[in-house]
């Protein structure tokens, strides 16, 4: 199966082309483009476990090493179109618009952060795993039945596929042609379990055949790849030709979260060898190198830019207003139940300091 889905790659990690089937479309305006998202996500990233370090974020979900797999995927998207994230995919979730104070306050565990710009298609993140694989399906839908273009991407890691939803979602999108690009993100590990115990597949992408759907494997460190091939899916997809699946073969350097430690059943040694031959950053600052298009001055100013943007959306996220704690139980159900007025009830007198 590995040879029949072969990771398919357009720029090698040295940054040369492999292929110059996109090559009229890397425009230098393009390319720029694309650097300057990986390095803003990537910014946030970063800054992201340093809040979380300082108790000024709760737990966070790391992505640096899977930028190029989010950002080039989200870049191919329209107006209009859908994304549903994981917990881990706020790279993606920024790319297509999502307002970055709010996604900070998302991880600092505040209703606002599930609520996406006006306009924008994005669902709040999934924490349960493939929960989101149906309900992209049902959007995709949606769209379909309304007789628009828009299509619907769904993120999702390797661990994902071995819940139900994963298969149901597959299998509902393929029959009724659903315009649904379903994109697997392959870090190799669903936490601490590797992918050779999880299933006995060779690849994610052969799971496509059980649905008669396309499925490609496409390195997910390479930003062409992946934006040229989530295009193609997504172009698919307008056209009524039905889903696809998409595996981005990829490696997160850090943690599955700031509360795991990856030491425990990952071989470090082999995250700091692959940072340094097949990071997304480095390897499209390579290409831009061969191609005479890197400014050393141009990609300091990047830098900089990326770092007000996210000091500033720090300081946004932090002036907001206190949280509501009503809402925690005004929401649960549209007419509150005497049980959770009860516990309104209780939790209201400790804060007033009263003995229940």
């Amino acid at each position: 199966m590995e040879e029949q889905f072969p990771v398919i790659q357009v720029m090698d990690e040295n940054g040369n082309l492999v292929s110059d089937e996109f090559k009229e479309h890397l425009t230098p305006s393009f390319v720029q483009s694309l650097y300057e998202k990986l390095i803003l996500v990537r910014t946030f990233d970063r800054k992201a476990i340093s809040l979380q370090r300082q108790g000024r974020l709760g737990t966070y979900a790391p992505f640096e090493g899977q930028e190029a797999a989010q950002v080039g995927s989200a870049a191919a998207l329209k107006e209009g179109d859908w994304l549903f994230p994981t917990y881990r995919d706020h790279a993606a979730s920024i790319t297509f618009g999502h307002s970055i104070p709010r996604v900070f306050l998302y991880w600092n565990g505040r209703v606002e952060g599930c609520v996406a710009p006006e306009g924008k298609h994005i669902f709040p993140p999934a924490v349960p795993i493939a929960t989101q694989l149906p309900h992209a399906t049902g959007a995709a839908l949606a769209e379909k039945k309304k007789g628009t273009d828009h299509a619907a991407i769904v993120y999702f890691g390797d661990g994902a596929t071995s819940e139900g939803d994963f298969h149901e979602g597959l299998n509902f999108a393929s029959v009724f042609k659903a315009p649904v690009v379903f994109f697997n993100q392959n870090n190799h590990f669903a936490i601490s379990v590797p992918m050779h115990k999880q299933m006995n597949s060779k690849t994610i992408a052969q799971k496509s055949v059980a649905y008669g759907i396309p499925g490609y494997r496409i390195d997910g460190n390479d930003i062409f790849a992946v934006y040229f091939y989530t295009m193609r899916a997504l172009n698919r997809a307008r056209k009524q030709e039905g889903p696809t699946l998409l595996e981005a073969v990829t490696w997160r350097y850090g943690a599955h979260t700031t509360a795991d430690d990856p030491k425990k059943y990952r071989d470090q040694e082999e995250s700091t060898l692959r940072k340094a031959k097949t990071d997304p950053i480095l390897r499209l600052e390579r290409y831009m190198k061969n191609s005479g298009l890197w400014d050393d001055e141009k990609a300091e100013k990047i830098q900089e830019d990326a770092a007000e943007i996210i000091e500033a959306a720090v300081a946004e996220m932090e002036a907001f207003p206190e949280p509501n704690a009503d809402d925690l139980f005004d929401f649960v159900f549209a007419a509150p139940t005497w049980t959770i007025e009860d516990q309104k009830e209780e939790y209201m007198q400790r804060l007033r300091g009263e003995a229940r």
